[in-house]
């Protein structure tokens, strides 16, 4: 194994016993289809690992968050989506040692969510595989801990909105992106939210979570509230 992937076993603190589960994890299928040498790419891990990574926050929310079915599971969406594993996997420069084909390497692949996402998934896959569920687990848990903690240091408008207009069962909200800027490392989202047809707030950010708790934020505030 290279220093890189050594320098990676010491920041996720973990050893593995079967190197090549690491390497597989970290290589890009544009990597393996310039090799042309029956080099083994990310995909496969990619699938195992959304799986462990589900059934592991699953659990966490239903023994630590006493909530309705259907608050658990959008606590569950906004903790597994792109844009969330994306955000983990910056946590340990998980982009920097990714084998990346020339074509992805200068368009910037390094820094482009969904390939640094898919390679986070691929590693939790790789620690299953290498040390069992545990191993997986106690790696995950503290990206989702550190993340439920900064949503709860915030105002979640979003349910603050919601709770409000559940309370008329006809009504309905949803979230309409409006507009998407910017490069893959640096996007921008514009969001409306609607009351059935009607809209009635709008907002932006750098995320489509954020977006949409600055719409509803203003859809609040037109509320008086």
């Amino acid at each position: 194994m290279s220093f890189t992937h050594e320098k990676l076993e010491k920041t996720i603190n973990y050893t593995f016993k079967e190197k090549t589960l690491l390497e597989t994890a970290l290589t890009h299928t544009s990597y393996a289809n310039e090799a042309k040498r029956g080099i083994k790419h990310n995909e496969r891990l990619e699938f195992l690992g959304d799986s462990v990574l589900q059934i592991v926050v699953a659990d966490y929310l239903f023994k630590h968050k006493n909530l309705p079915e259907g608050y658990l599971t959008r606590m569950r969406a906004n903790l597994v989506c792109e844009g969330a594993l994306f955000e983990f996997a910056q946590k340990i420069s998980l982009g920097d040692y990714l084998r990346l084909g020339k074509g992805e390497e200068r368009g910037g692949g390094r820094t482009r969510p969904s390939i640094v996402s898919d390679a986070f998934e691929a590693l939790i896959a790789a620690l299953y595989l290498d040390g069992g569920m545990e191993t997986a687990r106690n790696f995950i848990l503290p990206f989702i801990k550190g993340a439920l903690t900064d949503e709860s240091a915030e105002e979640d408008y979003k349910t603050k909105l919601q709770e409000i207009i559940q309370q008329n069962h006809t009504e309905r909200l949803r979230y309409k992106v409006t507009a998407e800027t910017g490069p893959d490392h640096d996007k921008h989202f514009a969001v409306e939210v609607y009351l059935n047809s009607n809209c009635i707030g709008k907002g932006d950010g750098h995320s489509k979570k954020a977006a949409e708790q600055a719409a509803a934020k203003e859809a609040l505030a037109l509320m008086g509230l």
